[in-house]
C-alpha cells in the first residue's frame, strides 16, 4: 500500500499505533505513589518482559509478518520513567536502520493526579469520580480527562506539521509506522479525538493492558481505521460501541473527506426522531 493519497501531495505514515507502557510498580502497589513521584514509578520486572514482547509483536505489525521490505518506524514516548523503560525494551527488536527517529513527548503524560498520593485519599477520591463522570472529574491538584484532552489535541496539530512537513522521511516506496508509547488515559484520548468521539462514547471505553497497543491503520481511500487490524470482537471487549465500530468498518474503506455525507449515524446521538424529507419539504417548514 501506497502511503500518498491520491488527491494530494501529502505522504501519510501507513500505521500509527499507541502502546500503553508495562506493568509499572505503582500498578503493583499503589502505596509506590505515597513515596515516589508518578513520574519516577519504574517498571517491574514483569513489565520490562512485557515490553520486550510488545517490540516482538510490533515488529511482526509493521514488518506485516516479516513479508515487508521498506518499512521504518518512528517514536514519540512521554517522558516518564516507565514509558521510557518501555520504549528501550520495545526498540529491541529493532535494527538501527528501522528506526527513523524518537521524540520525547510531554504532551503524551500521564493525567496528573497531584503530587505525592496518599493510598487510603486517593481510594476516595477515585470513587467519588466515578460517580461524577471519569471524563469531567478533575484531580485535586490534578487534571481531568477534559484536561488530557487539551493537550493531546494540541500535540495532535504538531502531529500533522510534522507529517505535512514529511519530518519523518515518508517516501512512497516506503511504509512509515509512527508508534506513540504513552499511558491508558491518554491512549484512549487520543483516539477519542481522532476518530470524533462524544464524551458518552469516551465514558465506554475500556483502559489498555500493560503493553496493549492499538493499532490505527491506513485504509485505500486515505482514512484510518482500528477495524483493519483488530477484529470486532477485539473492538467490542474494548467498549466500542455497534455505531462506533461500524464507523471504524466504513473507514477501513471509505474516501477520506466523505464522512459527513456517508456516515450520518452520528446525528443520532444529538437529534430524536430526525425525518426524512426533500428539500421542498424542508422549506414548507419555514415560517
Amino acid at each position: 500500500m501506497t502511503t500518498k493519497q491520491h488527491n494530494g501531495e501529502r505522504s501519510l505514515p501507513k500505521r500509527i499505533i499507541l502502546v500503553r507502557h508495562g506493568e509499572s510498580q505503582g500498578n503493583l502497589d499503589m502505596a509506590a505513589y505515597t513515596t515516589t513521584p508518578d513520574y519516577r514509578i519504574p517498571l517491574t520486572r514483569l513489565g520490562v518482559e512485557q515490553a520486550r514482547a510488545a517490540g516482538r509483536r510490533i515488529r511482526h505489525v509493521v514488518s506485516d509478518g516479516g513479508q515487508a521490505a521498506n518499512w521504518k518506524v518512528y517514536f514519540y514516548v512521554s517522558p516518564y520513567e516507565r514509558t521510557r523503560l518501555t520504549l528501550r525494551e520495545i526498540g529491541r527488536a529493532f535494527s538501527k536502520k528501522r528506526i527513523i527517529g524518537v521524540r520525547e513527548e510531554c504532551r503524551v503524560r500521564e493525567q496528573d493526579f497531584g503530587n505525592f498520593q496518599v493510598e487510603d485519599r486517593m481510594k476516595v477520591i477515585k470513587e467519588t469520580r466515578d460517580r461524577f463522570g471519569r471524563f469531567f472529574f478533575r484531580f485535586p491538584e490534578g487534571e481531568s480527562a477534559a484536561d488530557v484532552y487539551d493537550r493531546v489535541a494540541n500535540f495532535m496539530e504538531s502531529l500533522w506539521r510534522d507529517i505535512d512537513m514529511k519530518r519523518f522521511g515518508q517516501v512512497d516506496h516506503s511504509d512509515t509506522n509512527l508508534i506513540i508509547i504513552s499511558h491508558g488515559l491518554a491512549s484512549r484520548v487520543f483516539l477519542m479525538k481522532w476518530f470524533k468521539w462524544s464524551v458518552d462514547q469516551f465514558e465506554r471505553l475500556n483502559n489498555l493492558g500493560n503493553c496493549e497497543f492499538r493499532v490505527m491503520q491506513l485504509g485505500p481511500g486515505g482514512e484510518y481505521s482500528l477495524a483493519i487490524h483488530h477484529t470486532r470482537e477485539e473492538l467490542e471487549q474494548w467498549g466500542l460501541s455497534s455505531e462506533m465500530i461500524t464507523d471504524q468498518q466504513w473507514r477501513a474503506t471509505a474516501n477520506r473527506g466523505s464522512w459527513n455525507e456517508d456516515c450520518p449515524w452520528y446525528l443520532n446521538s444529538f437529534f430524536d426522531n430526525l425525518k426524512d424529507s426533500s428539500d421542498e419539504e424542508d422549506g414548507n417548514d419555514v415560517a
